[in-house]
C-alpha cells in the first residue's frame, strides 16, 4: 500500500522533528513489540501525560502546536491530536489529523457561554496507520478528567476507531458528531480560526476566561 510521504513528515504545527517530541515518543514506545503496540503506547502517553484544558488563548498559533502543548503539559483537543500525530511520525508510523464538529452536552457553563452554543467546531483527533488502514484515535480527555466529569475514558486498540461516547456513565447525552471536516497533513490554522471568529468570537480575544479560571476544578461529575 502506497503511503503519502506527508504522513511521515513534520509540519508547522505537527513538529515530528522536534527533539522534545522525539524523546517523548521514543520513551513512550520503548519496549513495544511491533508498530501496533508502539502506536497504542503513544496514544495513552499523550492522553494522560498532557492534561485536557480548553481554557486557552484561541487567537495565537502556539495554542495549536504539538511542541508547545508538550512543553506546557496541557491543552485542548487540537494540539493534543497534533502531538499524537507528531509522536507517531517521529517513530515512523504514518499519521494525520482529522476534524469534526461535535455537540457537547457536558461542557462547563463558562465554556458554553464563551463558545456561544453547545456545538464545538473543529474538534480534533489523530488518524494513525498502525497496521494497514487509517484508524481514528481521540486522546483529548485524560483519565482523571473523565473521572471528574463522570464520562467513560476513551480506549484505543489501534484497530478500531476511538471516538467520543454518545452517553456518559449516568446515560446522559455526552457527545454527538454533527459534521465532518476531513483529514489533513497539518493543522489548518487559518481555516479553524476563521470559523472560530465567525461562530465563537468571544473565544478569540487575548483573555477569554478571566483570572483564576480553572477548567478541571469546574469539571465535576453530575454538574
Amino acid at each position: 500500500m502506497s503511503i503519502d510521504s506527508r504522513a511521515l513528515q513534520p509540519g508547522r504545527f505537527i513538529q515530528s522533528h522536534d527533539p522534545a517530541i522525539i524523546a517523548f515518543a521514543r520513551k513512550a514506545a520503548q519496549g513495544a513489540s511491533d508498530r501496533l503496540d508502539a502506536a497504542i503506547r503513544l496514544y495513552y502517553a499523550v492522553r494522560d501525560s498532557v492534561l485536557y484544558d480548553p481554557y486557552v488563548r484561541f487567537n495565537v498559533p502556539e495554542t495549536y502546536s504539538a511542541a508547545d502543548v508538550l512543553a506546557k503539559g496541557s491543552g485542548f483537543c487540537i494540539p493534543k491530536a497534533a502531538l499524537l500525530t507528531a509522536c507517531a511520525r517521529a517513530v515512523g508510523i504514518p499519521a494525520r489529523i482529522g476534524f469534526a464538529d461535535v455537540r457537547n452536552h457536558l461542557a462547563t457553563p463558562k465554556l458554553l457561554d464563551k463558545n456561544g452554543s453547545d456545538v464545538f467546531r473543529w474538534h480534533a483527533f489523530a488518524e494513525i496507520m498502525a497496521e494497514d488502514r487509517w484508524v481514528k484515535a481521540t486522546p483529548a480527555f485524560n483519565l482523571a478528567l473523565c473521572e471528574k466529569f463522570g464520562v467513560h475514558p476513551l480506549e484505543w486498540d489501534g484497530k478500531t476507531d476511538s471516538v467520543f461516547h454518545p452517553f456518559d456513565k449516568q446515560e446522559r447525552r455526552h457527545m454527538e458528531y454533527v459534521a465532518q471536516h476531513g483529514s489533513f497533513w497539518d493543522v489548518p490554522f487559518e481555516e479553524i480560526t476563521a470559523a472560530y471568529r465567525q461562530h465563537c468570537p468571544l473565544m478569540m480575544v487575548d483573555d477569554p476566561w478571566g483570572t483564576g479560571a480553572d477548567f478541571a476544578a469546574e469539571a465535576k461529575a453530575g454538574e
